[in-house]
């Protein structure tokens, strides 16, 4: 019920834009509270980003000021504009509800970040 897309492999320093779309299915997109995850090998899921039905938004300290989050309410998207990358974001990345629901995970998309 979530697509996320947009993962590739990015020189250090490169950018990326991650994608996800949710299905029609869900009805109430624009009053939800959306997030962006992420998971590296060996290491627990963590959140990355979160914009509310307002827009305002919260970053892990890891990405602030290199990671932008945004909601396209008509189109049922959330974006993750991800500039200056580090081989330490190299992870699955993932959207969801915020908090999590255990049943929207999906497959998320891989960002490899390597020279």
């Amino acid at each position: 019920q979530l697509q996320a897309s947009g993962g590739g492999l990015v020189q250090p320093g490169g950018s990326l834009t991650l994608s996800c779309a949710a299905s029609r299915t869900i009805l109430s997109f624009s009053l939800n509270r959306w997030g962006w995850y992420r998971q590296a090998p060996g290491k627990q899921r963590e959140l990355v980003a979160d914009i509310s039905g307002g827009y305002r938004t919260n970053y892990a300290d890891s990405v602030q000021g290199r990671f932008t989050i945004s909601r396209d309410n008509a189109k049922k998207t959330v974006s993750l504009q991800m500039n200056s990358l580090k081989p330490e974001d190299t992870a699955a990345y993932y959207c969801n509800y915020y908090p999590p629901q255990q049943n929207y995970w999906g497959q998320g998309t891989l960002v490899t970040v390597s020279s």
